[in-house]
């Protein structure tokens, strides 16, 4: 587990001066009681709205611990719903095909289109037959038959766009649709998510230790809106002198005496560190490996769980 560079520095001035309390009594590792902190920093550079739970108030998960301003937001995912709204319109309208009335009227033009292929086939018969006799021109004819092909072209055309309706939307269409809903869809659970996190709530059971902007305030983008410190019970971290940390392993039993309390208690070692908290850059001596701190957590039971935080601790080494 990575350390801090405060508590580095932490680690290095209790290596320092505590070196003498260790000399005199090396049977005991120094240190305080602590618990996870956990920062709910903010998404967004939005103006802090409400702060409905007071500062070192117990809180349990999900409870809403202050809510940034959401007009903007709002907005824009009320622009994504109705975006997802068209897309799905549309792919019903494909899926649905033409409506009856269209189909009437491609029916019907089909119909008048007919009637005129079969008026310019008999002009253009009558205009043949008077060429052929002499009493009319060939450019007469010639435009007759024009006529006719035009008429034949048109019922064609209209026939097409019938039959166009009748069967339907092209399948690369109707999935070309599905994929713009999809987008949509995608798109406005992106933005819900964003408004989501315009409330700030507990992501752990705790206490909200403090709240770091005033109510009215614009925050910024990454900064801690509430800090909560989890977990029932506190943990002690203590630094091991180096002789006694090949006896320690994570899962050991410690006794962790607590500056007022009378009795003991028993805690299970959940982290201990590999690397010493104060390593210099020379040849250790058996003098100066002795001076070396491991940081080394220690939880202490529920039933310890009024105990607060910073209390100075002393774990019994084996």
């Amino acid at each position: 587990m990575p350390l801090s560079p405060t508590r580095l520095l932490i680690a290095g001035a209790l290596a320092v001066s505590l070196s003498a309390c260790v000399q005199d009594d090396g049977s005991v590792a120094l240190g305080t009681l602590e618990r996870d902190r956990v920062a709910l920093t903010a998404t967004a550079a939005e103006v802090l709205v409400a702060l409905p739970v007071p500062q070192g108030s117990p809180v349990t998960k999900g409870t809403v611990l202050a809510r940034l301003d959401a007009t903007q937001q709002q907005a824009v995912v009320n622009q994504a719903a109705a975006e997802v709204e068209k897309s799905r319109a549309n792919l019903e309208k494909l899926e649905n095909g033409a409506r009856q009335e269209e189909i009437a009227k491609a029916e019907a033009a089909v119909a008048g289109a007919k009637a005129e292929l079969v008026e310019a086939e008999n002009n253009f018969e009558r205009y043949q037959d008077l060429t052929t006799r002499g009493t009319t021109s060939q450019a007469q004819l010639d435009s007759a038959r024009a006529s006719r092909d035009a008429a034949d072209a048109s019922l064609n055309s209209a026939e097409q766009q019938l039959l166009e309706l009748v069967t339907g939307t092209r399948p690369e269409d109707l999935e070309m649709a599905r994929a713009e809903l999809a987008a949509a869809e995608a798109s406005l659970a992106t933005q819900q998510k964003i408004l989501s996190d315009l409330t700030i709530v507990a992501s752990r059971d705790g206490v909200l230790d403090s709240l770091p902007w005033n109510l009215g305030e614009r925050v910024t983008v990454g900064s801690p809106v509430a800090v909560m410190l989890a977990g029932d019970a506190p943990y002690a971290r203590v630094y091991v002198p180096e002789p006694h940390r090949v006896k320690i392993n994570e899962g050991d039993t410690l006794s962790i005496r607590v500056d007022g309390l009378k009795d003991p208690i028993d805690g299970q070692v959940r982290w201990i560190s590999s690397e010493p908290s104060f390593t210099p850059y020379y040849a250790l001596n058996q003098s100066d490996r002795a001076r070396l701190m491991y940081v080394a957590e220690i939880q202490l039971p529920d039933s310890a769980s009024n105990l607060p935080n910073g209390v100075p601790a002393q774990a019994v080494l084996p």
